[in-house]
């Protein structure tokens, strides 16, 4: 879906503008402001009309090509790449971003969900997300997105304990290396080629890839 936004945000700022004009056009020649309901509508319009273009803009164009997660398993470290975003500051610069986070492997768990979503005549949403506890504790203080099906989801998983219960040697063996998705060739997706590149902080790239 990645490049619809682009797309749909100049329709909203579009909209947004209409109703501005319509507005001001009014006042112009009746030189007095318009009822109330009609002049509540046109300014509710115009910022909802600015508000969502601005998210979904950003959301195309802002979040990054992968979001990578490395294991360390010398380390017992989980390093996690997130793009957050707050749909209710669409225009904030600290709300939005790019934040490298690390957890310890012994406090997470694979949490499998699916549920129907209000897709037209209902459809099934399948998502497997990592949950950290804390420490000692079955208390969930953080989640972040692992797969998009849970029978994927599953298989994942299987592979990361696999790797930081016994190593590389434990994996199997696959026929292609891994996608990079910042040398991914991108022709006609302006989203995608407006999207940053995946970038850790130098710190964070260093101690994900050593032993302590």
């Amino acid at each position: 879906m990645r490049g619809v936004g682009l797309c749909i945000a100049p329709f909203f700022l579009l909209l947004s503008i209409v109703a501005l004009a319509l507005l001001i056009s009014y006042i112009v020649k009746s030189q007095d402001l318009p009822p109330l309901i009609p002049s509540a509508s046109i300014i509710t319009s115009v910022v909802v009309g600015i508000w969502t273009g601005a998210y979904i803009w950003r959301m195309d164009v802002e979040a990054p090509r992968d979001e990578p997660i490395r294991f360390n398993r010398l380390r017992r470290k989980v390093y996690v790449y997130r793009f957050h975003r707050n749909g209710l500051r669409p225009f904030s610069r600290t709300a939005w971003g790019i934040r490298a986070e690390v957890y310890d492997w012994d406090d997470l768990r694979a949490e499998a969900c699916s549920v129907y979503g209000p897709m037209g005549s209902g459809g099934l949403i399948e998502t497997v997300t990592l949950a950290v506890v804390k420490p000692g504790t079955r208390q969930v203080i953080d989640r972040f997105h692992f797969a998009h099906e849970i029978q994927q989801g599953e298989m994942y998983w299987a592979m990361a304990q696999l790797f930081m219960q016994q190593g590389p040697h434990a994996l199997p063996t696959f026929p292609r290396p891994p996608r990079d998705w910042n040398n991914e060739t991108v022709t006609f997706n302006l989203a995608r080629r407006l999207a940053p590149k995946v970038r850790w902080p130098a710190e964070i790239d260093r101690e994900s890839r050593t032993a302590p």
